[in-house]
């Protein structure tokens, strides 16, 4: 049985690593400027109209309206808001925070009183707000998921109010929002009670946001194995058992739904010391880290983990990494770091906290960015307080409240120094009080000031990877101190420490190439850990601060061609490398001497996180001579192919794909899904269907644009209907018998798109027919070559 103290701080309670957020201020800085914004973005919400959802999903009458929120998932900001109240208040002591954070708990509160009133038979601590929760969750519960399978992730909605509600607890020690987070962690056990063990499994496979996790912190919370039990029984075998085992299976699997399992993974692993558990958060970690993630920090693109055959979508696409997902990738990382005090935890830790969580707030308005794209000379969009609610919104608002969550950890008598970020630490239990003064990276050093106390312990300052083999160099009062430490571990300097002793901190940074993962033609370049990146223009746009538009996340001005992109002319890295010259008296600017550049301009680098309201360059292609020209030849032919097809575009969307299906209303019957050469495809059989919903732009003069595979073999007859007139039957059967895919387009009739916005396009089987599997559509105008 765990046991605590009374008056113990919640986060000694659940990560015994860290320090109260309390504890840690940040200085003048980029992060504490990041810090700063945030608190005045989030005091511009209005929490009544985020805390709707559960006022009247409990029966209750909310006080205003809610939020046009993102189609279906109404609800989840309001848990995220809760959690970013939370650390941001014990991170600032701003007294409006506590105002409103205690303000949606007696809110919650009352919306949990009222579901065990009104909905006895499946509500009792439940704080949802999930749209139609009552039949949802009354038939969920008797093994009935069809109004479960017809709504959007409904366990990733309520787990960001179980986060929000234990972050209540853990960052500002409200005890009612500890008991309301046991009793909804009842619900969970409750609510799934009666499902079978294949039951589970298969409800699994939709995003649930880590439920697995949060079951675990109910566990270490309360001692009572029920909740470790309820957490591995919320844990996902068809990524726990291959992870367990080192098989990385996560090609085309959906990022953000998987990342989550992992954190959970890890702590049922630390809490359990369950050998598959910890071995599969370990592994995932790893291989997410070392063989799927760009040099920014970030995962994935179009919200999922491509193949490396499909490492060409990276420059192709705009949907690049998603925020959500290194949001999640930092929380594994502090759970690995806590179990196991290795350096690389917090190697990768500050990449993706500098280049890609920092990038992703607006350094003027704050609003926060989904995607950011690694497509040669693209831009990212924002969102405006109030009006998106997005995913990354919720957790953009968590993420700049615990910036200063590890500088500093703590194990015994030791004090790790694991950021080199300007901040203060009182160390209450040693009566320790310290400074770490640095404009890190703009200069190569920080500094530690002992300002108050006296104590006997450990500093342990982290070497980086990016500091090369015997460079580190550590002076306490002035003396050198020896270490054969080396990239990657900590160097430990153990004495009686005091008040006025100062620590000095040399970190020779150095210009390195990062090869994008599976495409080594593309290189993105870094000073130490920075990512250095280039503007270039400010062209088109498009959304560039998102309107309530459902696609308004993503950047969806025009797509320059990739082959007009500047090109880097050398012969092998170093010749790059050593052309990378900096500004005289402009720290971390630096330009390009000496190298031959195709379609030059005036390439000026800084760090990525700078960069904002611009085009930019974050990847290069970097060709020998030999190279570039066989390569620009093809390069220019498929990319005239792809710009004309674009333009052709009034709408897509692609079948299999969980966010484009969302995105298009997709509603099916006896349909199946799949993935076959990297590709997504959907298709239906014996009277199935699968339809969407497609915007027309006010044109009349469409085409529908369908791609199949064409060495499908059998029967394949259906019917293509437009709304509810039946366009024609198609007949696939054998067609082509040849291994390569195959795009066929169909004329609208006008009569069938005037005065129409939007048409439902389906495809409809018969009896004992089966589909083609379909793997893209595309409304396409009718101009212009095919």
């Amino acid at each position: 049985m765990i046991s605590w103290t009374a008056n113990a701080n919640g986060q000694d309670r659940l990560y015994a690593n860290e320090f109260p957020l309390q504890s840690i201020r940040l200085l003048d800085g980029p992060f504490k400027h990041a810090q700063d914004l945030n608190l005045k973005t989030l005091l511009e919400y209005d929490v009544d109209r985020l805390l709707a959802p559960y006022l009247k999903q409990a029966g209750l009458k909310p006080k205003k309206s809610s939020y046009e929120n993102w189609d279906g998932l109404d609800g989840h900001v309001g848990g995220h808001y809760l959690s970013a109240l939370s650390t941001t208040y014990a991170a600032t002591g701003d007294g409006e925070c506590k105002k409103r954070l205690d303000y949606m708990i007696k809110e919650l509160k009352a919306c949990q009183l009222a579901n065990a009133v009104n909905h006895p038979g499946w509500a009792i601590g439940y704080v949802g707000g999930v749209p139609n929760s009552a039949e949802i969750w009354s038939t969920f519960k008797t093994g009935d998921f069809k109004a479960f399978g017809k709504a959007w992730v409904p366990w990733y909605n309520v787990h960001k109010m179980f986060a929000g509600l234990r972050d209540a607890w853990l960052y500002s020690a409200n005890e009612d929002a500890k008991k309301m987070f046991i009793g909804f962690c009842d619900w969970s056990i409750e609510i799934t009670s009666k499902l079978s063990d294949k039951q589970m499994q298969s409800m699994l496979g939709t995003e649930q946001g880590g439920m697995n996790e949060v079951l675990a912190d109910a566990y270490q919370i309360t001692g009572n194995k029920k909740y470790l039990n309820a957490a591995m029984r919320f844990s996902h075998h068809q990524l726990l058992d291959p992870m367990s085992h080192r098989e990385d299976n996560l090609n085309n699997k959906h990022a953000n739904t998987q990342v989550p399992k992992a954190i959970g993974f890890q702590r049922i692993g630390e809490l359990s010391h369950a050998d598959n558990y910890k071995q599969a958060g370990l592994f995932f970690w790893e291989t997410v880290s070392h063989n799927r993630t760009l040099a920014l920090g970030g995962n994935s693109r179009r919200e999922f983990f491509p193949s490396p055959a499909s490492a060409p979508d990276f420059i192709n696409d705009v949907e690049g990494p998603e925020s959500c997902n290194t949001y999640n990738m930092l929380k594994l990382s502090e759970g690995l770091f806590r179990d196991q005090s290795f350096g690389k935890y917090m190697d990768f830790y500050e990449k993706a906290l500098f280049n890609h969580i920092l990038s992703a707030q607006h350094p003027v308005h704050g609003g926060y960015v989904y995607f950011t794209p690694a497509r040669p000379r693209h831009y990212r969009v924002y969102s405006a307080p109030n009006k998106a609610m997005w995913c990354c919104v919720g957790s953009g608002m968590e993420n700049y409240g615990k910036l200063g969550q590890v500088i500093y950890t703590h194990s015994k008598d030791s004090l790790f120094l694991n950021l080199f970020i300007a901040s203060q630490l009182d160390w209450q239990k040693k009566g320790i009080k310290l400074a770490q003064k640095t404009s890190f990276p703009d200069a190569e050093k920080t500094r530690i000031e002992i300002e108050k106390g006296n104590a006997d312990f450990t500093l342990m300052v982290r070497y980086p990877a990016w500091v090369k083999s015997g460079e580190l160099k550590i002076r306490v009062n002035n003396k050198e101190v020896k270490s054969d430490a080396d990239a990657s571990s900590y160097v430990g300097i153990k004495r009686s420490w005091k008040k006025g002793d100062i620590v000095e901190i040399e970190l020779p940074m150095h210009t390195s190439l990062e090869q994008l993962p599976n495409l080594p033609i593309y290189s993105a370049i870094l000073h130490g850990p920075i990512l250095l990146a280039a503007k270039t223009g400010t062209q088109d746009l498009k959304g560039l601060v998102a309107d309530q538009s459902r696609w308004g996340h993503i950047a969806s001005g025009e797509k320059l061609p990739v082959d007009q992109a500047p090109i880097l002319i050398a012969n092998g890295a170093e010749q790059v490398i050593s052309s990378v010259v900096p500004e005289k008296g402009k720290p971390m600017e630096f330009s390009f001497a000496n190298l031959k550049i195709i379609n030059p301009a005036k390439l000026d680098l800084e760090p990525f996180y700078k960069i904002h309201d611009s085009r930019y360059m974050m990847y290069w292609m970097t060709l020998s001579q030999g190279q570039y020209k066989n390569y620009l030849d093809s390069l220019q032919t498929l990319e005239k192919v792809k710009l004309l097809l674009e333009k052709r575009t009034v709408d897509f969307v692609a079948p299999g794909e969980q966010q484009p299906e969302v995105d298009h209303q997709l509603l099916q019957s006896a349909s199946q899904t799949g993935t076959f050469a990297d590709q997504f495809w959907r298709s239906a059989n014996n009277g199935g269907y699968f339809s969407y919903l497609l915007e027309t732009r006010g044109e009349t003069d469409l085409k529908i644009s369908l791609k199949y595979w064409g060495a499908e073999w059998g029967k394949k007859v259906f019917d293509i209907y437009i709304d509810d007139k039946k366009l024609l039957t198609v007949d696939n059967s054998e067609k082509w018998n040849t291994s390569e895919f195959k795009t066929e387009e169909y004329a609208i009739p006008r009569e069938l798109l005037s005065g129409k916005k939007n048409i439902r396009l389906r495809i409809q089987t018969s009896q004992g027919n089966t589909s083609s599997a379909v793997y893209y559509i595309r409304l396409l105008k009718n101009v212009g070559n095919k």
